[in-house]
This record gives C-alpha cells, structure tokens and sequence, in this order.
C-alpha cells in the first residue's frame, strides 16, 4: 500500500503532521526515567533539562528511524507530544536552518549569526518508508533551545502520550511480512497548513536544496 507522503509528487520539503485545527503531534524518544513521568504526567519531569537543546520530529516514521523503533539506547520510550499550533509557528518564525543557504542568507557569516542567536533550529532529513529505507523527500526535524524549549515545555504541551507500544506492533507486522497491517496502524500525517503567511519562509528550503 502506497502512503501519500511516497508519492513521486511529494516536494522535497514540505511539513507534515498529524494535526487538528489547533494543535499538531511531534514525536521524541527518551529514557524510562524521562518518557514514562512524562506520559503520565502530561508534561516533563524536574529531571528533563531545559538549558539543553531538545528535537521534535513530526513524523512518525523517522522517529522510528532514529530511536530504532523505541529500542535505542536511552530512547526505549518513545512520546507522542501534542503542541499547540501556535507555539509550533512560533518555533518556525523565529528559527534557522541548520545550514547555510545562499537563497536565505546573505553569506556564511549572516548564516552563522542568525544561527547563533536563534532559538530554534531546522534541520530536514531524509524521510523514511515502513522498512526505514531513505525517501527522496525530507522530514522536518526542529531543534528547541533557550526561550523555545521553556516555551515548549512550559507553554505549548497539549497532552502527551507514550506510543511506545504502537511503535513495537508496527515494527512487528514489518518484520512479519504485513506491511498492510502495519500501514493501517500509522499516524495520519498531512501537509502543515498554515494562516499566517510566510511563517515557514525561513525554513521552507528553496530549490530543492539540503
């Protein structure tokens, strides 16, 4: 079965999230010790560091792809965080992309300011399929540090889930040879929309570079 977000169309860089009208879903992974007080808590523990920075991915495949389906080392629990859309735009307002881009910057040293000065980051990597393969198109990931990851923490939490389990059952029906079964189990991730004009003009990578 073809997911959407597979097909030959799909542009190179393009947000997408399962999202309602006010909120969307990120994905991160942590240890035991982190995601479980999390998940039932709804929010961080006083053990989760805000002076470090912190990435949130919206889409479920790479999460999978980086925390090896929930059995990495120190990502054993993977969270499901629900942010409001308004603090996820504020994100994207006040980011940079974690490379330099002739089309964004107007050289390598204005690249590096913003970069040092900005409290989120966005980096776009490849996206994966169901067997963790690399896709042509890109997933967003977008690095928090400073006032983004209070703001994160403190503002723009929604609700958390722990989606460790689900992670485990699409893992399994991938290795069993059931990539219907495990398709049907995936997150709904469509592309990000927004009301605001040019609130992802500082991340939306022109030309297909990066």
């Amino acid at each position: 079965m073809e997911r959407e977000h597979e097909r030959p169309e799909h542009p190179r860089h393009e947000i997408r999230a399962a999202q309602t009208p006010g909120s969307l879903t990120v994905y991160q992974a942590y240890a035991p010790a982190i995601g479980v007080p999390t998940a039932r808590d709804g929010r961080f523990p006083a053990a989760w560091k805000r002076d470090r920075m912190t990435w949130i991915k919206p889409s479920f495949l790479w999460m999978m792809y980086r925390s090896d389906w929930g059995s990495a080392e120190g990502q054993q629990t993977v969270l499901a965080v629900e942010i409001t859309r308004e603090g996820f735009e504020w994100a994207l307002g006040h980011a940079c992309v974690s490379h330099y881009v002739p089309a964004l910057h107007a050289d390598q040293d204005a690249w590096r300011r913003e970069l040092k000065r900005a409290p989120a980051r966005v980096q776009w990597d490849p996206e994966r399929d169901l067997h963790l393969r690399p896709l042509p198109h890109r997933a967003l990931q977008l690095g928090l540090s400073g006032e983004a990851a209070h703001r994160y923490a403190d503002e723009w939490i929604v609700s958390v889930r722990d989606v460790t389990a689900l992670a485990h059952e699409v893992r399994a029906h991938v290795r069993a040879g059931r990539p219907e079964e495990a398709e049907r189990l995936l997150p709904r991730e469509t592309p990000y929309e927004t009301a605001r004009p040019g609130v992802t003009d500082r991340v939306l990578v022109p030309g297909g570079v990066g």
